[in-house]
């Protein structure tokens, strides 16, 4: 047993840590906010840092902090239903909904697609990602510590090929930043901030954090405050990593304009730049390690999905589930990139307030003695918001005008609640039900009386 985690073990758990997060969207999306930034980049570039770095920080901590066995565990303080139905939606959005079916499509768009000529196919897609995925359903049918090992020799490896590509970027820039896109003209930052949603880092950190502690754990230290401490201390390390990774990419995306123009995706603009500095063979390279990189974190998350299902419903083999994810990501995989990011966005913005709200409450948690009102009013609360908030993202995804059956709850909405125009109209009425339920919740607890 030790009672203080060595500083050599703070490195090797925050590296791993690090090569859990880092996946397909951690490569895409600061490269396409770079090229629609442009000079604005510096305020969206911290704008996705707070959500994109910050919030996956701040749900590992949480589950440290909140001494929780899981994630569902957590979120059963606000009803075992409620803790059933969040953990699961969010495992399906981290895993074959979005996340894992992205996977395929980002090591198709980076590694394939700029070889074709005319462009990508559908045809091709598909047996790209037929391939790809049975490579990934046979490792993950089969656990071998071979995976693990590729794993931790390719983050390494992702890292030195991106820091030489970065380093000739900032060293010998491709063009100037062009003028700014969109919304990023006036709400540089808050879009930046929505922006970091994708990477759904977040979501996933209400996972990790688990394996996190466990790892922990293993070094032999038992006490929480210490199990705090080196959660906070490995997490610093693995999102500092991440952090300076998404600037020199997104920096990357900003000084590309000029040169490619723009693109739908940010895979394109990776794959464009290796070729810029250093040819058809920094390119094969770049895809072969992105392939690889995609396949691992794939065949995890198909794994770590399969056997939350099978705690849920044991009556249906590890196999046979791992089989049928793989399948339905197979599937989504074929809808190609644009339209993978385009449906995730309503679900993340559904999500992600519903996550933040989590890891606040878990905090704030023993201030109102833990009491299950402040969860279930608080979520509440937010839950009401964010799922408007979900349903304007499908609709504006889908091109239909105006907001159908709750067009007049919208413009409420509008109306009264600050900062819902930049997507954060949740924020205040959370804080607020929390501070006022809070203190009721303390003042109850408080007045009943404690035998001693």
């Amino acid at each position: 047993m030790k009672d203080k985690l060595p500083n050599s073990s703070h490195l090797i758990i925050g590296v791993m840590l690090f090569a859990l997060f880092f996946g397909a969207g951690n490569l895409i999306f600061p490269a396409q906010l770079g090229q629609a930034a442009g000079d604005n980049l510096w305020p969206a570039a911290i704008g996705f840092l707070l959500t994109g770095v910050g919030l996956p920080l701040l749900g590992i901590l949480a589950m440290g902090f909140s001494g929780s066995k899981d994630l569902r565990d957590l979120a059963s303080r606000v009803s075992p239903v409620y803790g059933l139905l969040f953990t699961t939606i969010l495992y399906l959005t981290i895993g074959p909904f979005f996340a894992a079916p992205r996977t395929g499509a980002v090591a198709f768009d980076i590694a394939i697609a700029p070889h074709l000529e005319g462009g990508s196919s559908s045809l091709t897609l598909f047996l790209f990602t037929l391939v790809f995925f049975a490579v990934s359903l046979w490792f993950s049918l089969n656990p071998a510590k071979i995976v693990d090992r590729v794993g931790k020799l390719l983050a390494p490896g992702i890292v030195v090929l991106l820091a030489i590509l970065l380093i000739m970027v900032f060293i010998n820039p491709m063009g100037n930043a062009q003028p700014p896109l969109g919304t990023y003209q006036g709400k540089a930052f808050v879009t930046g901030f929505l922006e970091g949603y994708n990477t759904m880092d977040a979501l996933a950190s209400l996972v990790f954090g688990i394996i996190v502690i466990n790892a922990i754990k293993a070094f032999g230290v038992t006490a929480r405050k210490e199990i705090v401490s080196a959660t906070f201390k490995t997490g610093i390390i693995a999102i500092s990593l991440l952090g300076l990774i998404y600037v020199g990419i997104a920096y990357l995306g900003a000084v590309s304009v000029e040169e490619f123009g723009l693109f739908d995706t940010g895979g394109p603009i990776l794959s464009s730049a290796a070729e810029y500095y250093f040819g058809t063979f920094g390119t094969v390279l770049l895809g072969l390690v992105i392939i690889l990189a995609c396949l691992t974190t794939n065949i995890g998350l198909m794994t770590a999905c399969a056997e939350y299902f099978q705690r849920l419903m044991p009556r249906f083999s590890y196999k046979v589930l791992v089989t049928f994810f793989t399948f339905i990501t197979f599937i989504i995989a074929n809808f190609g990139l644009a339209n993978i990011i385009m449906f995730s966005i309503p679900v993340l913005m559904f999500l992600y307030p519903l996550s933040i709200v989590l890891m606040m409450l878990a905090f704030l948690s023993p201030l109102f003695n833990h009491s299950r009102s402040v969860y279930v009013s608080t979520i509440a609360v937010t839950f009401f918001i964010s799922i408007i908030d979900g349903l304007k993202s499908l609709y504006v995804s889908l091109g239909i005008e105006g907001y159908g059956f709750f067009g007049p709850v919208v413009s409420l909405y509008e109306k009264w609640l600050p900062f819902y125009d930049e997507g954060l109209g949740w924020l205040v009425p959370a804080v607020v039900m929390m501070v006022v339920t809070g203190i009721i919740g303390r003042m109850r607890k408080a007045s009943v009386p404690v035998n001693i």
